[in-house]
């Protein structure tokens, strides 16, 4: 049996990383994360896995972001009886993040399935349950960074900092069995932008024969800034929202995110440079993670605990969270998710964007389709639980929190490994970001033929003559599916400007004829699977 290494996720989109390394010994799996975006993305969840979870002997876990290992109670519940290896600061963090997702699962079905019985659909299952959560996280074992570890015979692994989030890693494996010679392959994980507060910069050993690389910033370079320039952004940012008279919401990821956004607002408070204003944690998730970062205070490179304060207030019940819909001005709210597609986001979204005195501050990466890239794309009105809503309130997006390297620092992390031995893929990027990044390799001296693109469930044999080459192609969803809008986005879409066409018509006779040439456009043969509304 050869080496091979087949692309589930991550492959032609950001999110569902998930990479399959089959070796004679066995099957290993680099993540198992959830599919994130639009709905025609996140129905892969609910799909089989184009694997036997049963066969896969072990896990190796880059970090605990949900894209990267929310599918491994699935995983669990279908049959995988192998372990899981991660490091302490991902095994603490995994505690709490796949528990709440498993309970995000059944609410999210719980409210649809109520939907269907009003529509008469048939029910749906979630695509797992917290119990199930709470079972998998049986399966962890820790590991330490810069240490190898075995995990099959005749395939090791080592951790190294990725400097991304708490605990996160690119991973090294060696495998010895089954091949000519032994094999080295790098897989980045995340990679932090370098300078963060709480971690090291990432590293990585030199010269592996195969490496995949992330490149979610691939096509885009930031302005370097230090921790003083990053706080002065934000300084900014609260100063002039406060200065509007309303609220300044924060859509925030639970891990990491939170933590810095909380770190930079001490530092500010304490210095004086802006009043100590309420700021109200509304995540029982971000909660729960920053006092894992509290117990880790020793392994992150910050004096202090910069997440006790008196003006500092954890918002857990969904009754305290409801109260704070009566706040009317000069306070601060950071909510979960970042990317406002769950969570008591939604809900302060659906309270405040239509008020232009309230401010929401985005500050990270919205991937296609998400209510967060919607807004920071300036759509004037959006669908929130069904309902539409004015976007009236000052939108503003800052990119000083980024967990991710940028174009230039990529290109520089790839330089220290001293190149591959073999080839490189390119993947956790939308189209274009890998395209650039591509072109800013060639630009340094890389041969075409050693880099490749994958696609999704693209499959390549390691030791075959020309490797890049995909042995197989089994795609779960073409590459159109995976890039932009969906159909469900074009939906909601022409919802609201019909909705709009119907209120600027002069009178009801208008209104008639407009609604009649819709019906009509719909009855047209043929025209249902291609007219406006789906």
């Amino acid at each position: 049996m050869s080496l091979s290494l087949t692309f589930h996720g991550a492959a032609g989109t950001v999110t569902g990383s998930c990479f399959r390394l089959s070796t004679p010994e066995g099957d290993v799996l680099v993540d198992c994360g959830m599919f994130q975006g639009t709905k025609t993305i996140r129905e892969l969840n609910y799909r089989p896995f184009p694997f036997d979870p049963a066969s896969i002997r072990a896990v190796l876990l880059t970090h605990a972001h949900i894209d990267h290992s929310g599918l491994l109670p699935k995983l669990t519940r279908l049959g995988f009886r192998g372990r899981i290896f991660a490091t302490g600061g991902t095994v603490d963090l995994l505690d709490y993040m796949l528990p709440d997702s498993g309970y995000i699962q059944e609410g999210e079905v719980e409210r649809l399935n109520r939907r269907n019985r009003q529509r008469g659909r048939a029910a749906v299952q979630p695509i797992y349950t917290q119990d199930d959560a709470i079972r998998s996280l049986r399966r962890l074992r820790r590991v330490e960074y810069d240490r190898w570890v075995q995990i099959l015979p005749g395939l090791r692994a080592r951790f190294w900092q990725a400097g991304h989030i708490l605990g996160s890693a690119s991973i090294e494996i060696e495998v010895t069995d089954g091949v000519a010679d032994p094999t080295r392959i790098l897989f980045s994980g995340d990679l932090g932008p370098g300078g963060k507060s709480f971690h090291a910069d990432a590293d990585g050993p030199e010269r592996p024969d195969w490496m995949i690389l992330e490149t979610t910033y691939g096509d885009r370079d930031r302005t370097d800034l230090d921790e003083a320039g990053r706080q002065a952004v934000l300084l900014a940012e609260v100063t002039a929202a406060l200065a509007a008279g309303g609220v300044l919401l924060i859509p925030v990821f639970a891990v990491e995110r939170t933590q810095e956004l909380l770190y930079d607002l001490d530092c500010l408070f304490d210095s004086g440079r802006l009043p100590a204003v309420d700021v109200f944690l509304d995540s029982p998730l971000a909660d729960a993670v920053t006092g894992v970062f509290r117990r880790h205070l020793d392994d992150l490179e910050t004096d202090g605990d910069p997440f006790t304060r008196a003006n500092l207030h954890h918002v857990r019940s969904v009754p305290e969270s409801q109260r704070l819909n009566s706040l009317s001005g000069g306070a601060i709210v950071m909510a979960a998710s970042g990317m406002c597609d769950a969570g008591r986001i939604r809900h302060h979204l659906k309270n405040r964007l239509w008020r232009p005195q309230d401010t929401v501050l985005l500050v990270g990466y919205q991937a296609p389709g998400t209510l967060g890239r919607l807004l920071q794309e300036g759509t004037p009105r959006v669908r929130i639980h069904g309902e539409e809503i004015a976007v009236k309130a000052r939108l503003r997006f800052i990119d000083v929190y980024s967990g991710h390297a940028d174009r230039s620092a990529l290109l520089d992390w790839v330089a220290a490994r001293h190149g591959v031995g073999h080839g490189l893929f390119l993947v956790h990027g939308e189209e274009a970001a890998r395209a650039s990044l591509r072109q800013g390799l060639l630009d340094k001296g890389w041969a075409p033929e050693r880099i490749a693109l994958p696609a999704l469930d693209d499959r390549v044999d390691l030791a075959a003559p020309r490797p890049l080459e995909p042995a197989e192609h089994h795609a779960r969803l073409a590459a159109a599916g995976l890039a932009g809008r969906d159909w469900h986005n074009r939906y909601a879409e022409a919802l609201l400007a019909l909705r709009r066409t119907l209120d600027a018509a002069p009178d009801d006779d208008a209104r008639d004829r407009i609604l009649a040439g819709v019906m009509g456009a719909l009855d047209t043969g043929g025209t249902a699977g291609k007219g406006t509304l789906p």
